[in-house]
């Protein structure tokens, strides 16, 4: 259910000798890797050189400032880091420019909107990672549209857009993404939903692919190169679907995937990593309720051999996503309404009817759980032959994968971090790491390091490998939904109300 943290370039860095993608994105002031999109360049979420192991709000710090409320990650190019925030009771969604060398605030641009979009409980307005070429960021709230700024603040051009549809009515979730050009978005409009390509040094629409029916998905777009064309992907509700670059047709597309992707894909190596979980997130978190007998003898207060709607503890869960104060959990009570059971009192046969819903829910296509490697290079409906493998255990809802040499990283909320062959899908590893919570944010990787951070403030740092080594885990002191950046040896964290800058 909780589409809608996946807060969200030009190019992947090239880390696989063997992926033919784009040259990464490089600050011609400073001639160092930048990280201009959601999770870095391309989305690969990596950095070459190290980053600090330990670190905290007195240790290691280079500085701090503070930032309005909002999900989204830093943005870094250059000297500038940009971030979005949201002030919901005075309506106003913001664009802040922080100076990288000194933390200091460069510039902030408000906007006053009629009226913010709907978000579920723990999201909020902002939370779509900015992107930027060299030479302009480009800010998107589903409140209102895509906003493009020069540098020094300036607007260049806006695009109105509609505010985005789901079916769980949570906001949106995706980022956009710059590439050849063109500001790459995927809009969430119900039936009017579409793919879309805006001119970057005008705003002016190059391009626009309708998918009306796949009007569901919190997954940021990323781009490679096949061939002689260059490519984009979006993942949504059961389908993957890349488009050429040059006039958004499709080239080829996969179907039969979960019902809710949040997830950014990783690709690389001549395959692209797909995750996605059922609607009610993992199915580790769904809890079955007690046996009949159990509740009568527990609950019937009044005597009457039924269990009414008031008797059902309100802090008994349908589903538990074990995040920091039971963010995104379910109360059996709710699970119960939505099932169709009313306020009625349910005696012994409705109640075992509705034990065999709620299995039939769990193991039925609602709740399919997928990790999976599909090949790149394809044309038309490649469902079939060009799935090489996939698995449906521990798969995360919210944070994407990290693909790193041939090795999958994902983490899971409560603390579980998950290690795949990127060949086979085979597990290596699946442990905790001792660092309960959320997890929203999704892995970073720099100098053969992993990076992972939970909504209770804790960034853990582990060793990539075949084993689970954790080298340190750091306190920050207060929450963490937005992905951290690493560039140039430099670690950016955003928690609930600071962006932090840590050097090694």
């Amino acid at each position: 259910m909780l589409h809608y943290i996946k807060s969200s370039g030009r190019v992947w860095a090239g880390f696989l000798a063997s992926a033919t993608l784009f040259a990464p994105t490089v600050s011609a002031a400073e001639g160092k890797l930048d990280w201009p999109q959601f999770r870095g360049p391309s989305g690969c979420a990596r950095a070459e050189r190290a980053g600090p192991v330990e670190f905290g709000p007195e240790k290691n710090v280079e500085w701090s400032t503070p930032t309005p409320a909002g999900h989204s990650s830093p943005c870094v190019v250059g000297n500038s880091i940009f971030l979005t925030g949201t002030d919901p009771d005075a309506r106003k969604l913001s664009v802040v420019c922080v100076e990288r060398s000194s933390g200091r605030v460069l510039w902030q641009r408000d906007r006053v909107v009629e009226k913010l979009e709907a978000c579920h409980g723990i999201s909020n307005a902002a939370t779509a990672t900015t992107a930027a070429d060299g030479s302009a960021v480009f800010a998107y709230f589903s409140s209102y549209g895509i906003t493009a700024y020069d540098f020094e603040g300036k607007e260049i051009w806006t695009k109105a857009m509609p505010v985005a549809i789901n079916r769980m009515g949570f906001g949106s979730g995706t980022s956009p993404i710059v590439a050849s050009g063109l500001v790459l978005l995927d809009v969430h409009s119900g039936p009017e939903s579409h793919f879309l390509a805006l001119r970057a040094g005008d705003g002016e629409v190059a391009w626009k692919a309708a998918n009306p029916v796949l009007n569901d998905g919190w997954s940021t777009p990323v781009v490679w190169h096949e061939g002689d064309e260059d490519v984009v992907g979006v993942l949504n509700a059961s389908r993957f679907i890349v488009r050429r670059m040059k006039d958004g047709s499709e080239k080829w597309w996969v179907t039969g995937l979960p019902n809710q992707v949040c997830a950014t894909p990783a690709i690389g190596d001549g395959q692209i990593i797909l995750t996605g979980t059922g609607v009610l997130g993992e199915k580790s978190e769904l809890i079955r309720p007690p046996a009949f007998a159990e509740m009568v003898a527990k609950y019937d207060t009044n005597k009457d051999g039924k269990i009414s709607m008031d008797e059902i503890p309100r802090s008994m869960l349908a589903v538990d996503r074990k995040a920091t104060g039971g963010a995104g959990n379910m109360p059996l009570r709710q699970f119960l309404g939505m099932a169709g059971a009313g306020g009625a009192a349910l005696d012994q046969t409705t109640w075992e009817k509705m034990l065999t819903q709620f299995d039939e829910f769990l193991n039925g296509d609602f709740m399919t759980t997928r990790v999976m490697a599909i090949r790149t290079g394809g044309t038309g409906d490649v469902s079939k032959s060009a799935v090489i493998w996939s698995e449906a255990k521990g798969v995360p809802e919210i944070p994407s994968p990290l693909l790193l040499k041939d090795r999958i990283y994902l983490v899971k909320s409560g603390g579980v971090a998950i290690c795949r062959d990127a060949k086979t899908g085979k597990s290596i590893f699946e442990e905790r790491l001792g660092a309960e919570g959320g997890y929203f944010a999704s892995p970073v990787a720099a100098g053969g390091r992993i990076y992972v951070a939970s909504d209770r403030g804790t960034v853990t740092v582990f060793e990539a490998g075949d084993a689970l080594r954790i080298v340190a885990k750091n306190e920050l002191g207060e929450g963490i939904m937005a992905t951290p950046a690493i560039v140039d040896g430099k670690l950016y964290v955003r928690t609930k109300t600071k962006l932090y800058a840590f050097k090694s």
